[in-house]
C-alpha cells in the first residue's frame, strides 16, 4: 500500500512538472517514469498475501466479508481486497484472584452463590479456538474482540447459573469434576453456535469463606483422629488374640506333656539326673527316694 501511495505521488508530481514550468519541469519525465514503476510494482505486490503459520484470513471487500478463507501460505488476491487475519491457535483465557495472573488485571475471579447461599471464588482457565471455517462470521457478527464480546461473558455467565445448583463444601470437595464436567457442556454448545471450539475448561482453585474452610479442616482433622484410632484398637486385638493362640498352645502342650508321661518314667529320669551330679567332682550330698527310707549318697572326697 506505501509503495501504491508513494508511486501515485510521484506519477501526479511528473504530469504537473510537464504541464507548466517550474523547478521539477526537468525531471518531469524521470518523476512519471519512476511513478508509473511504481503504481505497477505495488499493484503486483497488492496481489500477494502470505498468511502466517496458524493463521487464516478473510478477505474484505469495501466493507463486505467474503466466505472464501485462505489458509497458511502464499495467495494471489484481488488488489482491492483487504485482508483481516485470525489465529486459529488454541488461546487461553484465565479469571484469577492472584494480581497479573490473568487476562486482566487485578482481581478477576468469578464469585458465584452456591446453593446454601455462600459466596464461592473460582480461579478459572478457558483454552479455546476459532474455528477456521467460521472465521468468516465470526468476523462479520462478532469482530475480532470476540475474546471479549463472547468468551469472557459467556462463560463467567454459565458458571454462576450452574453453581447455585451445588453446595459450597460440594463444590469445594466430592462434586469439583462434576461441577466441571457440567459447565464444559453447557459452554461448549454455545461456542459451536458463535464459531469458537471450547478445548477445556480448567478450573484452577476453589475459595471458601474462612469459617467453612476452618469448619472442613477440623472436620478432617477429626476423621483422621478416628482412623488412627480405629488403627490402633484392631492393633491392640490383634495383639490380644496373639497371645490368647499362645497360651492355648502353651496349655495344650502342658496337657499333652502330662498324660504321656508315666510316675515310672518320672522316676527313671530323676535317677539319671541324680546320677549325673554324683558324677561331678564337686562335693554334694544327694537324698534319694520317695516315699520309702530314703538313701544318702556322700561323694565328697576322703
Amino acid at each position: 500500500m506505501l509503495v501504491l501511495i508513494l508511486g501515485l505521488i510521484l506519477l501526479i508530481l511528473g504530469i504537473a512538472a510537464g504541464r507548466r514550468p517550474s523547478p521539477l519541469s526537468p525531471y518531469g519525465r524521470y518523476l512519471r517514469s519512476g511513478g508509473t514503476v511504481l503504481l505497477l510494482l505495488g499493484v503486483v505486490m497488492a496481489c500477494f498475501v502470505q498468511i502466517g503459520t496458524g493463521e487464516v484470513g478473510v478477505q474484505v471487500l469495501f466493507g463486505s466479508v467474503q466466505n472464501t478463507i485462505l489458509p497458511s501460505g502464499l495467495h494471489i488476491i484481488d488488489p482491492l481486497v483487504d485482508i483481516q487475519r485470525l489465529d486459529v491457535k488454541t488461546q487461553n483465557y484465565t479469571m484469577s484472584a492472584v494480581r497479573n495472573e490473568g487476562a486482566k488485571e487485578g482481581d478477576d475471579a468469578i464469585r458465584v452463590l452456591s446453593a446454601d447461599g455462600l459466596e464461592v471464588v473460582i480461579d478459572l482457565t478457558v483454552l479455546y479456538k476459532v474455528i477456521p471455517s467460521s472465521a468468516p462470521n465470526i468476523l462479520r457478527e462478532t469482530g475480532i474482540d470476540y475474546t471479549d464480546k463472547i468468551v469472557r461473558p459467556l462463560t463467567r455467565t454459565k458458571i454462576r447459573d450452574n453453581a447455585v445448583y451445588y453446595d459450597a463444601v460440594s463444590l469445594y470437595s466430592t462434586k469439583r469434576d462434576e461441577f466441571q464436567n457440567r459447565i464444559f457442556n453447557t459452554i461448549d454448545g454455545d461456542f459451536r453456535k458463535r464459531g469458537l471450539l471450547l478445548e477445556q475448561l480448567l478450573i484452577r482453585n476453589i475459595t471458601l469463606p474462612q469459617a467453612v474452610k476452618t469448619s472442613i479442616e477440623q472436620k478432617i482433622s477429626a476423621e483422621q483422629d478416628a482412623q488412627k484410632m480405629q488403627f490402633v484398637l484392631q492393633k491392640e486385638r490383634q495383639e490380644a488374640d496373639r497371645k490368647r493362640v499362645e497360651a492355648q498352645g502353651i496349655a495344650d502342650y502342658q496337657h499333652i506333656i502330662s498324660e504321656s508321661l508315666t510316675e515310672k518314667q518320672l522316676q527313671y529320669e530323676s535317677i539319671k539326673a541324680q546320677l549325673e551330679i554324683a558324677r561331678s567332682p564337686n562335693a554334694k550330698v544327694i537324698i534319694m527316694g520317695k516315699g520309702t527310707p530314703s538313701v544318702i549318697l556322700d561323694t565328697k572326697d576322703q
